[in-house]
């Protein structure tokens, strides 16, 4: 059975065309109805029992939920179109835009892949003892409790006249981990003993260590850890704030159980460009890391998908791609986008814009359609999971699919400076400029002024699409990125970028470059090559990730790196950067190596070394291996000459030395 978009135009609220809109999606559509989260419930539980439900509408996901869980249907599918589409103040033709929308819903969009997480409940409390301790009496019977005082605290009476939970004291030298799998270790560190009547600490010990599963800080200082908000199972909370640390408190007791982590990121170490034989390369992702998941293990990098907090950065600044999105994957995000393009271009619809969102902006997109003007109808939004794995490379595909315009808006939380540097990379591939302004960031933080930004945008006439027909791209981010800007910029050969650009070329000072060729042996990607017949250093510019290891290599400083994107064909196929003459053996004539060089070495240890005092030793210098090793194994006094071997005895000589005798 075919999937039934299901309507309902929320009190008469929104316009809603049943016939032309599944003319438009290719879908059956109920007819349109007015309440189906209150009176007209029992429609709406006939549709979810068919199990191929989509409802239009995303306020009430939870009722209709629930619905089929009483009813023992699968769960429906949504696509919010009130708040997207039909709550807005714009008149123009709605339909394309809810096309679009139901298209990109329908899209199968694999799940993240999640890792099991077990928290049995061991959670360590940090701070001051009044905090501490009343917070240990709330949690002791849901967790297991220990409180750690700082050095030289005297705990209160009231923490040695119960077992609920134990106390300890002492300085926390080190905290690693995430829910579930934190390591601590302390200084000086005492246990309380309560025997007896009375209580007294232990000796203090150092090098103590220990696990739990949550850590509650109540000490009001620095985080234990960076982006503390972004580290699963540490709760903290400001002491001087009753509410803060009760809202701690809740949250720390119900982290018990089994817990799905998704795995973020997808990681290829081959691909990695962070080091080679040790000569720094690119450290990007280490850079931008907020939580510190990222370390480096020399030539590639390593990800603790334990402290993955998922924000994207890395995906979108690696330049190799060694790190992908993969919550969901990056292939179902280009995908998503052309979907939206090009289904609003199916409708009807000319020059669409992009909004693209997290989970804080839908909610903004929420309040604006029900407080102010909404969206324009031009205007489709892009719920994401993470802003800044949003890239230059998804950008400059959103223009290519047809998009006039990309607005990213900024949320709490994010890379600021990530986000500024791939929409400034995005930008001047496309060669924008003030008066295309193809992509911008949006920083606001009131839905009033969204819809305003929004519905200003056009104020001067409509805008158009970069590209008269849009196309998909395809491949890995680096080749999406290739194909959108010979798509955008088709007149175009080359087109300068920013400093620190993942795209470039390579330049040879052609008098220093001895052709070592250790830039060769060090290149991660491959774009710089060798020939093995001739004195050549070869170059592959679309290769080139300008991670700048062969800057640090070369011994002569003669490589400089140039940011910019070749959209040559000759970019994707080897150049010769530096050649030169050969140099023919003088005893068998085989090339061997490079003219200049050999007589630069040779002119240097005439005369000047003691080795190479006599001519036919200087002369070894201009023979190939194999010629080199067969002069010296027959000159006088060569080095591989040893005495005659002994003269192998027979039994004739025994028998002649016996007949002597």
């Amino acid at each position: 059975m075919a999937k039934q978009l299901i309507l309902c135009d929320c009190s008469g609220t929104q316009t809603l065309d049943s016939k032309a809109l599944s003319a438009a999606t290719g879908l059956d559509c109920s007819s349109v109805h007015s309440a189906l989260c209150t009176t007209q419930t029992e429609a709406a539980a006939a549709a979810i029992s068919t199990g191929e439900a989509v409802i239009c509408c995303a306020q009430e996901k939870r009722f209709f939920d629930a619905l089929a869980a009483e009813i023992e249907a699968p769960l429906p599918a949504y696509v919010d179109l009130r708040d997207r589409a039909g709550w807005t103040a714009d008149t123009g033709d709605l339909l394309p835009k809810m096309t679009a929308l139901v298209a990109e819903a329908a899209l199968d969009v694999p799940a993240a892949k999640t890792l099991d997480v077990i928290s049995e409940g061991l959670c360590l409390i940090l701070g001051p003892p009044d905090i501490t301790l009343a917070a240990a009496q709330q949690l002791q019977d849901s967790l297991g409790v220990t409180v750690l005082l700082p050095p030289g605290t005297e705990a209160p009476i009231e923490a040695s006249l119960g077992r609920g939970y134990d106390v300890i004291r002492g300085g926390l030298r080190r905290a690693n981990g995430a829910l579930g799998q934190f390591s601590v270790s302390f200084d000086a560190l005492e246990q309380l003993d309560v025997t007896g009547r009375s209580w007294s600490w232990t000796a203090p010990r150092e090098g103590g260590s220990s696990d739990c599963d949550i850590i509650l800080d109540l000490r009001g200082d620095t985080p234990l850890f960076p982006a503390p908000q972004k580290r699963e199972g540490y709760l903290r909370a400001d002491p001087k704030s009753a509410t803060a640390v009760a809202e701690a408190v809740l949250t720390a007791s119900q982290m018990v159980g089994t817990f799905e982590k998704p795995l973020y990121l997808r990681h290829e170490p081959l691909l990695c460009a962070h080091s080679r034989a040790g000569q720094a390369g690119c450290s990007k992702c280490l850079d931008h890391c907020p939580t510190s998941a990222i370390a480096s293990t020399g030539d590639h990098v390593t990800i603790d998908p334990m402290v993955c907090a998922g924000c994207g950065a890395c995906a979108a600044l690696c330049p190799s791609g060694a790190i992908t999105y993969d919550a969901p994957p990056a292939e179902a995000q280009f995908r998503r986008i052309q979907t939206l393009a090009q289904a609003y271009k199916a409708a009807g619809g000319t020059a669409p814009r992009l909004l693209v969102v997290n989970a804080h902006g839908s909610e903004m997109i929420t309040l604006a359609a029900r407080f102010d003007r909404g969206l324009p109808a031009d205007v489709i939004p892009l719920e994401v999971e993470a802003l800044n794995a949003f890239g230059h490379a998804e950008i400059l595909a959103a223009l290519a699919a047809g998009f006039a315009h990309v607005s990213v808006l900024l949320a709490p939380g994010i890379d600021r400076d990530v986000q500024e540097g791939e929409l400034a990379l995005a930008r001047a591939i496309a060669q924008d400029n003030a008066a295309t302004n193809t992509a911008t960031l949006l920083d606001i933080d009131d839905p009033e002024a969204l819809s305003a930004v929004l519905f200003e945008q056009t104020q001067d006439g409509p805008l158009s699409s970069l590209v008269a027909d849009p196309i998909r791209p395809m491949g890995s981010r680096r080749q999406i990125t290739r194909q959108a800007a010979l798509a955008l910029r088709p007149d175009q050969q080359q087109i300068s970028l920013p400093d620190h650009a993942p795209y470039g070329a390579v330049l040879v000072n052609q008098d220093s470059c001895t052709l070592c060729l250790s830039c060769v042996s060090l290149c991660p990607s491959g774009a710089l090559g060798d020939n093995p017949d001739l004195p050549q250093l070869r170059f592959q510019e679309d290769a080139c990730l300008q991670c700048g290891i062969c800057t640090s290599a070369c011994p002569e400083d003669a490589i400089t790196l140039e940011p910019q994107l070749n959209l040559a064909p000759e970019a994707l196929s080897q150049t010769v950067l530096h050649e030169e003459e050969p140099f023919p053996c003088v005893e068998c004539g085989a090339l061997f190596g490079v003219k200049s060089t050999i007589d630069k070495i040779t002119e240097k240890l005439a005369g000047n070394h003691a080795m190479f005092s006599r001519p036919e030793t200087l002369r070894m210098i201009q023979m190939c291996d194999d010629c080199r090793v067969q002069v010296q194994f027959h000159q006088k006094d060569s080095p591989f000459a040893a005495a005659d071997r002994p003269k192998v005895r027979t039994t004739e000589d025994y028998l002649s030395k016996r007949r002597d005798h």
